[in-house]
């Protein structure tokens, strides 16, 4: 039996493609958390503590307390999923370390931490509450669309499509309903079509 990577629904044996969610041990006083896309497998967990703020797929650097708003909403989005297609389940890191996403996931994951980046404190859950009302198709080509204009973690930051994000989110919140909707039809493939 092959050993489970720490994360959610990523296989190097069937991907390459995946993004890295780092989280710095609290004991070394770091606040904040990035996401770094990755498009080859390096054969173990990468540790990207040390790339540079200028990289291209560095996504985000988002405050550790910002992010844990909205990681058990996450947490449970993903594995829900993951579960109705009979895979295993994910966890963030507790102290420190880095979580891998399969690139559906990690795209989805991105959308919400743009919207949230610059965002107050008190429209943390109105993003999450419209985030879930969305399609994970409807979050693929919503990050593409921000990725493609405004995608690097400093660069794009608060500028664009980034702002677009945070104001379609954060703003207006979509009734529970259509949320249960959603989540009652069959569960969408967390994978995209490979083209």
């Amino acid at each position: 039996m092959k050993a489970k990577l720490p994360g959610f629904g990523f296989d190097p044996e069937k991907h390459a493609h995946f993004f890295a969610v780092i989280f710095p041990s609290a004991s070394k006083g770091e606040s904040t958390i990035k996401v770094i896309e990755h498009f080859e497998w390096p054969g173990e967990v990468p540790d990207d503590t040390t790339i540079s703020f200028d990289n291209r797929d560095l996504k985000v650097i988002i405050k550790r307390e910002f992010f844990n708003e909205v990681a058990d909403a996450i947490k449970a989005e993903f594995n829900r999923r993951l579960t109705a297609h009979g895979l295993p389940t994910g966890r963030w890191p507790a102290r420190g370390g880095t979580a891998l996403l399969s690139a559906s996931f990690g795209k989805e994951l991105l959308l919400l931490l743009w919207a949230i980046e610059d965002a107050s404190t008190s429209d943390i859950q109105n993003a999450v509450h419209n985030w879930l009302g969305l399609s994970p198709e409807e979050r693929w080509w919503l990050y593409t669309m921000t990725n493609a204009a405004t995608g690097q973690a400093l660069a794009g930051r608060n500028r664009g499509w980034r702002k677009a994000v945070r104001f379609a989110l954060c703003e207006n919140p979509v009734s529970g309903v259509i949320i249960r909707k959603r989540l009652a039809l069959e569960p969408s493939l967390f994978e995209e079509v490979e083209e």
